[in-house]
């Protein structure tokens, strides 16, 4: 337990020492006169700006609004990736049809589909939700097939002998097998989720962070486009600390299904 806890302590002076280095080379670029004041402000500047956003009551408005449309967006596109995970995974040869074409689109900059979103849902708070939803989809489908996919044969071989239905072997086996890479996709859609609606508010909107980011570069306000992006990276930190606690708390539960499973490998040999 020492040991442990001096690296902890190692690796927090560590951090520590990495900010602090970050900050004074910051500070000496932005006095060095190198750079165009407005490009790199002094950091004085930047946290000045980070007061003033934090006490205005403006910001809580926009960033419950992106907030609002990254959680519903995640939301939506994890219950249909989900739900398409399960279908492909119970149908082999739909699995092998359409999880190609579910690659391929993966791997194409959502953006690109930002004009037809915004015909389909209009200008509002739905193409925002929308293009969150289209963002996550993807992550999320492909953790779920693949966790699918790679659960051990004995157990799905242990729920074939209990005679359960399919709706009990997705429930009882499927999902509780597959509960850590659908988190691991949840962590990488919320992250894209969050992308997706900056993106969309940045280009036509009227609220939200991207809004906020935007309209004080076009002000040519540089401390406060800092001071946003901090605030955005700090939003996404927390929320992936937070996803992240908890697929710590389902891994502990990770090991003891293996035990079982190692059990049923026992029993189903004898």
């Amino acid at each position: 337990m020492t040991a442990r806890r001096d690296m902890s302590v190692r690796i927090l002076w560590i951090k520590i020492i990495t900010i602090l280095v970050l900050l004074t080379t910051w500070e000496l670029m932005a006095r060095s006169g190198l750079f165009y004041e407005g490009v790199v402000p002094a950091t004085t500047s930047v946290i000045g700006a980070l007061a003033r956003e934090i006490s205005d009551g403006s910001f809580y408005r926009d960033l419950g609004v992106t907030m609002l449309e990254s959680s519903v967006g995640l939301l939506f596109g994890s219950i249909i990736a989900i739900t398409v995970g399960i279908t492909l995974v119970l149908n082999s040869y739909l699995r092998r049809m359409i999880e190609p074409f579910i690659l391929a689109i993966g791997g194409t900059p959502k953006i690109v589909f930002l004009p037809i979103l915004f015909l389909v849902f209009g200008l509002g708070i739905e193409s925002k939700m929308a293009k969150a939803a289209l963002s996550a989809f993807f992550p999320v489908a492909v953790s779920a097939t693949s966790g699918f996919i790679q659960i051990p044969d004995v157990l799905i071989r242990g729920g074939h002998s209990f005679h359960l239905s399919r709706w009990k072997m997705v429930t009882k086996i499927y999902i509780p097998a597959m509960v850590k890479p659908l988190l691991t996709g949840l962590r990488l859609g919320m992250a894209v989720a969050i992308i997706g609606v900056l993106s969309a508010e940045i280009t036509y909107s009227d609220r939200g962070l991207g809004f906020r980011l935007i309209r004080n570069a076009d002000h040519f306000q540089i401390s406060a486009v800092y001071a946003i992006a901090i605030l955005i990276f700090t939003m996404a930190a927390s929320i992936n600390y937070g996803l992240s606690k908890v697929e710590d708390h389902f891994a502990r539960h990770e090991r003891g299904r293996h035990k079982n499973e190692a059990l049923m490998v026992g029993l189903s040999s004898s």
